[in-house]
């Protein structure tokens, strides 16, 4: 596939990495030229420097033959124009992300079909489902559903007192009858590895595994993880994110406070978010915190447009009693350390909306990809085509490439945990986990 992205922020700088590590053939167009540095140093695609709204700038590209378009540049209406002019040389998909909700999901919303593009990307409602799934799941690290939300990816931290610390992944293995779940990988140190069967779990690890979402009260007890309602939630910033986080919970039925420094913007909340109570205060405002209930909430969430106030106040008040804390992190670098200091779930923008593109632009066996472990690996929902090798094979028979593993089938409408002798057949829906270097070797792997 031939495609170019126009924009290497981190979005199209995880993109293109992506992408070129699968074998596309990949071009960026990018007009900061530190950026360009960084990117011809790190990526193997081609980088042209230019204006992804400039047709010479696209012809160089070689706009002539690109299957694929993506413009994530930090501009609305560039991308918007890239888009158009990619139209305009028959370019087969186009995809282009927009912040601003005049263009997205706003009163004045605008079909992408108006602009001749397949998929609008807005950044924020990406990000505001992703924490949303993040409140649903108590005391998991990472979250993502498949087939049509009967099989769960989760990913727990392993404490002193867990059940499972020490325990080798063999002998979690003798016990799938009470406990169907695979394990598909341990985050260790920052090392994402898929374990065999002698391999211990440690103190520290991060272990990522699939279940059916009907078994999880015994996932969580094997774990020793307590499942703890969720009503009462904090959320720090009254931005975009916010906005969107704000409503989808409030729908979702549960108790939520906003905070929010600015008191225009007070004003412009309380009228937007009927049945939300809106706290002008800052972000290290404990003692109003404490006075509103901050020390008995289940959940407090930091989205405002800065990573260290996210960070430092999800610290402050997981200090003060409150249960759980989510913090919106946009630079890469700090997602790992989060993490590492108590934050219990980071989740980055910029990561949420490349995965938003990237499963769009996978082929048509994968129904879904969702990244896990900070963009380490992802978790892909693929269906087996008519005319796949596989059809007719036992899973014990079938070599998966290295550095994937299934999890979890679907079939029709019954969703389980496989074993070897599990006879795979045409339609079924298979739950994968895998490492960047098996990504696109699962896709060939299926047809």
């Amino acid at each position: 596939m031939n495609g170019i992205i126009v924009g290497a922020g981190e979005v199209g700088f995880h993109i293109a990495d992506r992408l070129s590590r699968e074998g596309h053939n990949i071009v960026v167009i990018e007009q900061d030229a530190e950026r360009e540095r960084l990117l011809t140093s790190k990526v193997n695609a081609l980088v042209v420097h230019g204006s992804g709204a400039s047709t010479e700038t696209l012809e160089q590209a070689g706009i002539e033959k690109a299957d694929l378009f993506i413009a994530v540049t930090n501009q609305d209406e560039v991308n918007l124009v890239a888009c158009l002019l990619a139209t305009q040389y028959n370019v087969g998909r186009k995809i282009a992300r927009v912040r601003s909700l005049e263009y997205h999901g706003g009163k004045s919303r605008l079909d992408a079909g108006d602009f001749g593009i397949d998929l609008l990307i807005n950044p924020q409602r990406v990000v505001a489902e992703e924490i949303v799934d993040a409140v649903r799941y108590t005391s998991a690290n990472e979250v993502s559903e498949f087939a049509d939300g009967r099989i769960v990816f989760l990913g727990y931290s392993i404490e002193e007192n867990s059940p499972v610390q020490g325990v080798a992944l063999s002998d979690l293995g003798e016990i799938r009858g009470m406990y169907p779940i695979v394990i598909a990988a341990i985050d260790r140190n920052g090392e994402t590895i898929i374990p065999r069967g002698d391999d211990r779990i440690e103190k520290g690890d991060i272990v990522f595994f699939v279940c059916n979402k009907r078994d999880l009260p015994s996932v969580r007890y094997l774990f020793g993880v307590e499942a703890r309602e969720t009503r009462k939630i904090f959320l720090l910033g009254g931005g975009g994110v916010g906005l969107a986080v704000a409503r989808l919970l409030h729908t979702s039925g549960y108790e939520v406070k906003l905070i929010e420094q600015n008191a225009d913007r007070c004003n412009e909340l309380a009228d937007e978010l009927e049945g939300v109570l809106i706290l002008n205060a800052g972000a290290t405002d404990i003692e109003t915190m404490l006075t509103e209930g901050i020390d008995e909430a289940d959940v407090f969430i930091a989205v405002t447009n800065d990573d260290q106030t996210n960070i430092l106040s999800s610290l402050l008040v997981k200090r003060h009693g409150t249960k759980r804390v989510i913090a919106l992190v946009d630079q890469p670098e700090l997602l790992p350390l989060a993490t590492s200091i108590g934050v219990d779930v980071a989740i980055s923008p910029r990561l949420a909306t490349a995965s938003a593109v990237l499963r769009y632009v996978r082929s048509g066996e994968v129904l879904k990809v969702a990244p896990v472990d900070h963009g380490n690996a992802e978790v892909l929902e693929v269906v087996i085509p008519e005319n796949s090798k596989l059809v007719g094979k036992k899973l014990m028979d079938v070599r998966f490439p290295e550095g994937a593993i299934v999890g979890a089938i679907m079939r029709g409408q019954d969703a389980h945990i496989p074993d070897g002798a599990d006879m795979l057949e045409r339609g079924d829906r298979l739950i994968v986990f895998a490492l960047p270097s098996a990504t696109k070797k699962v896709e060939r792997f299926l047809s």
